[in-house]
């Protein structure tokens, strides 16, 4: 007889409920979340588990990647889809009641996987996001000195990264009180821009040796952050049926309401990595705005925004480079500046 088992995972205990394949409770058990003991209390002989599934979560990587390792047929199954069976399943929330709902869904075959990403992308977006972090903590705390200067009238103006503290010193330097205030922020904002700066130059170093982000740089708008971001995204380009779904995945599609007669286009629907659909945003608005060379990626982009506006443009622009992008990747080949130069398609 086939088994499924579901689990509901919390920071410190992971609900169990393991069914046969008629839906009959076969075992529930409470078990701390460590991968271990995930494993120890599934790994019966008697039980022949045909699916394991995992609600993807913080600890669902770690988890995931432990019970893989130890043979499980585990899966990672897609937070929202899993929301909306076990509202349905049961009005009543609990740990026991998810992990049985889940155990339910294993059972009939009713989830979306999601792709759990290699140790290497894992790391990578961490670098990514760490250094995300420090830069956005150094800009609130210059915006927090900026408003402060300014209910004393002092007014910072436009000043560049590299001289900020210098400007500050200034404004405060005939008012001791206000400089004492002011020190211990620019302390703060010092040391954040300088363990910024480290990763900054760890970022640089990971996409200079990376063969796919050298590859994938070479189209115009497209940097080292945004190299390192997409492959430490997309992770395997394979998982991927045609390159035209990446788009989709990053939210970058618009969205359709489509019910007997009606039928509306909105706007993109915004799922998937919020960070990567920034990132490939920025990177279409300096393709459009700020490289002189020509391309026939631009001239394309140039037709978008005289019909439908710049903004629409960046947008589509966006898309479509995380759709080429993926190609090249596939391909292993490099940008091409000119359509004559394009393979058949």
């Amino acid at each position: 007889m086939k088994y499924y088992a579901g689990l509901d995972v919390s920071v410190k205990e992971t609900s169990v409920c393991i069914v046969d394949e008629r839906g009959t409770i076969i075992r529930e058990r409470k078990t701390v979340s460590h991968p271990a003991d995930l494993v120890a209390l599934l790994s019966d002989p008697q039980l022949h588990l045909e699916r394991v599934g995992l609600e993807a979560g913080p600890l669902s990587q770690w988890l995931y990647e432990g019970m893989a390792k130890a043979g499980l047929p585990v899966t990672c199954i897609e937070t929202r889809h899993t929301k909306a069976f076990l509202k349905a399943h049961t009005p009543n929330k609990s740990d026991r009641n998810d992990a049985r709902g889940i155990a339910q869904m294993m059972r009939v075959n009713l989830f979306r996987p999601v792709h759990v990403k290699t140790p290497t992308s894992q790391k990578r977006r961490a670098m990514l996001t760490a250094r995300k972090m420090l830069q956005e903590k150094a800009i609130a705390i210059e915006n927090d000195v900026r408003g402060l200067l300014r209910n004393f009238g002092l007014k910072v103006g436009v000043v560049g990264t590299l001289k900020f503290e210098e400007r500050i010193r200034e404004l405060v330097e005939d008012a001791p009180d206000l400089a004492a205030i002011m020190e211990p922020l620019l302390a703060g904002r010092r040391k954040l821009r300088e363990e910024f700066a480290k990763l900054d130059r760890q970022v640089l170093k990971e996409a200079k040796y990376d063969p796919v982000c050298k590859r994938l740089m070479t189209v115009p708008g497209v940097g080292p952050i945004v190299a390192l971001a997409y492959t430490s995204t997309i992770d395997i380009p394979a998982r991927f049926r045609n390159s035209r779904s990446v788009g989709a995945v990053l939210g970058l599609t618009p969205v359709l309401n489509q019910s007997g007669e009606s039928h509306r286009i909105g706007h993109v629907s915004r799922c998937g990595d919020a960070m990567m659909r920034g990132l490939l945003y920025e990177a279409a608005q300096v393709l459009l705005t700020r490289v002189a060379k020509w391309s026939w990626l631009k001239a394309w982009a140039m037709n978008v925004a005289k019909r439908r506006g710049v903004r629409k443009a960046i947008v589509a622009l966006a898309r479509r480079l995380g759709v080429i992008l993926h190609r090249m990747w596939c391909d292993e080949s490099d940008f091409r500046w000119s359509r004559e130069t394009l393979p058949a398609a």
